[in-house]
């Protein structure tokens, strides 16, 4: 139990630097410098206000300062960290691996909140992680449907050809539908996780994303032409084949 709180508390820590990220990547700001500040008066954040989700809760939602409301998105990011990384130590358990995943949840996260506010997914991210994905993918990870074994090289090349190979023939065809930046993410998801996890992962972010589209036009009054950012949903996908995969394919199977 006291792992899991220690996990949960390193998780809402990481989970307040990705909300910097989330704001400072699409603007082209340093994610360093300078330091956390209220996006409404320019003050800075002192150290007692900036603890994750409690200085929220403690604030009323508002700044200090100005008494210009805060996004819930912010608490919500962090919560969401802490919680996928207790999530992924129950599933994994305490493997010298877990880090890493770690790392590509919260990749994920930031990417798509980028993505939702700005229909992008950063190059800063998927374009250093593909190389860390093959590194890791050969040398170090499992097999998301095979944990007793290492990835390996092969698979980590084919799964970064199938990922982007696969998302480049599509945004050839729908001419402009599908962006760079979803090729990219699909591309380091490959070398990561592997071909059988970019073919999982695009079935699951397409279901959903249909499901979401065709409610969008019911009830929201969107058209069909309407430009929804793919990322969010492969990144759900990516999600779900990391900690279900092996049982989703293996109830497939049979």
């Amino acid at each position: 139990m006291a792992l899991y709180l220690i996990i949960a508390v390193f998780g809402l820590i990481i989970g307040s630097f990705l909300n910097v990220c989330i704001y400072r990547i699409p603007r082209n700001m340093s994610v360093i410098m300078p330091s956390s500040r209220c996006p409404a008066c320019n003050k800075p954040i002192k150290a007692w206000d900036n603890i994750p989700v409690l200085s929220y809760i403690l604030l009323g939602g508002k700044c200090r300062y100005c008494k210009k409301e805060i996004s819930l998105k912010y608490p919500l990011v962090e919560a969401l960290n802490a919680f996928l990384y207790v999530a992924l130590l129950w599933r994994y358990g305490p493997e010298w691996y877990f880090f890493l995943y770690c790392a590509l949840i919260s990749a994920l996260i930031v990417i798509t909140f980028i993505d939702l506010d700005f229909q992008i997914i950063p190059d800063r991210i998927t374009l250093v992680g593909i190389p860390v994905g093959f590194l890791a993918g050969s040398l170090f990870l499992p097999d998301p449907f095979a944990r007793a074994s290492v990835l390996g090289v092969k698979a980590s090349i084919i799964g970064f050809l199938a990922g982007g190979g696969f998302f480049y023939i599509i945004a050839v065809l729908s001419k402009g539908g599908m962006g760079g930046g979803d090729i990219k993410l699909m591309a380091m998801v490959g070398a990561l996780m592997g071909w059988k996890s970019v073919f999982l992962t695009t079935f699951l972010g397409s279901l959903v994303g249909s499901v979401v589209g065709i409610f969008l036009i019911i009830f929201r009054g969107k058209g069909r032409k309407a430009k929804i950012p793919f990322g969010p949903f492969l990144a759900f996908g990516t999600l779900i084949t990391l900690f279900f995969g092996q049982e989703i394919m293996t109830w497939y199977l049979h």
